[in-house]
């Protein structure tokens, strides 16, 4: 069985779509874009289909990524809403050329499924990993728990297959690298108590770093790390955290892991500051940690925009207060003025999600408005990626001119303030 990935960004906005009918088809034409497609996925049997993860862009302006499927390899257990396909690794060219770099299979130890974000080192190579594929998987049938990969000049190493035990299982964020080139990442499930893990990768030998145990220490982690200048670790877990929580279960954690001591810096409450906390954070130079949750917030549970201290303080910078505004938002990225940008997986005019600014005043600015349907530009958009002249890329689940996605850039300037 494949496990229920976190994509509930694209869930509620699918949701919104069929409870709002025919008032999502209206043209966008009249707002005011800044958003050029770069590509448009075309999907099985020669294109990747529905990326569920964000941008890499190298020194040259190549940009790279994974689509969740397509490809050339279909298998059954690899299809899944309406796409078919295993999945690609892709490199968009500063010329605008798409290429794929490997297609996945899923088969004799390949990965299958990536849905997060690529590395890359010095040397070209890059680094992810795959929500499944490998070899074997405690309690699975046939498609295995996962696997983190390498990929130079279009050779594929498998780094590390988890087997679903104490080494962790489904990888369901990308991997980090520390200055000698070690890999670290988080697993949803396994570990000792079989709600998540903190893994290390030297080469291809794997330590787990931390097993969560669940109840206020926090479960089931679903993005990835971010680490500082000291090594010291800091992520989410999605669940665990304030058993009090406004929710049926508890609303997930902020957690700091130095070495191997972890040590809870905020749990989340619900309706006050936000609930499950799916995406990875960003640093700024003072530490400040910032984040999103994709419930929680306010009545509408909607999302939240946050800040953490290193002291554990944590102030709700945003809560998206109604549909328009966009809900369940991905994580964010910070610009040099403290300004926040990110994406939302529902809501917005035509409920495909909205593309935000977050200003140091702590006022949103919908940057765009992504359209369902036939619309070219996507819907359902995941987190972005700044360059230094602050365009922001991106990519998106679905949508485009063959409803398998795009990639698309949004130009700096003057936007509609919401």
């Amino acid at each position: 069985m494949r496990p229920t990935r976190i994509t509930v960004r694209r869930t509620a906005a699918l949701a919104l779509v069929s409870v709002l009918g025919l008032a999502l088809s209206a043209n966008p034409a009249a707002e005011a874009q800044t958003l050029t497609v770069l590509y448009s996925f075309a999907g099985y049997p020669t294109d990747g289909a529905g990326p569920e993860a964000g941008l890499l862009m190298d020194a040259s302006g190549n940009l790279f990524g994974t689509t969740t499927f397509g490809g050339n390899v279909n298998l059954t257990y690899c299809n899944d809403a309406g796409y078919t396909g295993c999945g690609t690794v892709f490199e968009l060219g500063a010329n605008g050329v798409e290429t794929v770099l490997h297609n996945f299979s899923g088969a004799h130890g390949d990965g299958a499924s990536p849905v997060a974000n690529l590395i890359m080192d010095a040397k070209g190579n890059l680094y992810g990993t795959t929500l499944a594929g490998g070899i074997g998987c405690a309690g699975e049938t046939f498609e295995g728990c996962g696997v983190v990969f390498r990929l130079s000049n279009g050779k594929e190493t498998i780094l590390h297959h988890f087997t679903g035990g104490s080494d962790g299982k489904w990888p369901m964020a990308g991997v980090i690298a520390d200055p000698r080139g070690a890999l670290y990442g988080t697993t949803y499930l396994g570990g000792k108590l079989g709600v998540g893990a903190v893994f290390k990768l030297t080469g291809k030998k794997e330590t787990v770093l931390h097993s969560f145990t669940g109840g206020r220490r926090g479960e089931q982690p679903a993005a990835g790390l971010l680490m500082d200048a000291k090594g010291s670790l800091f992520g989410t877990t999605t669940g665990g955290g304030d058993i009090n929580c406004d929710y049926p279960a508890p609303c997930g954690i902020v957690f700091k892991l130095a070495g191997t001591k972890e040590t809870v810096l905020h749990a989340f409450r619900g309706s006050p500051d936000g609930n499950d906390p799916v995406a990875g954070l960003v640093m700024d130079p003072a530490g400040n940690l910032y984040g999103t949750t994709v419930d929680g917030g306010t009545q509408g549970n909607l999302g939240t925009v946050f800040e953490v201290t290193q002291a554990g303080k944590e102030s709700v910078l945003y809560r998206f207060k109604r549909e328009q505004d966009g809900f369940s938002p991905a994580g964010v990225v910070r610009d040099a003025e403290g300004n926040l940008y990110g994406t939302t997986g529902g809501g917005g005019l035509y409920g495909a999600g909205v593309a935000y600014e977050i200003t140091v005043d702590r006022k949103e600015k919908i940057l765009h408005t992504f359209c369902s349907g036939d619309c070219s530009d996507g819907a359902y958009p995941n987190t972005l990626i700044m360059d230094a002249k602050g365009n922001l890329y991106g990519t998106t689940a679905a949508g485009g001119v063959h409803h398998d996605g795009t990639i698309f850039m949004i130009t700096p300037g003057p936007s509609p303030s919401n």
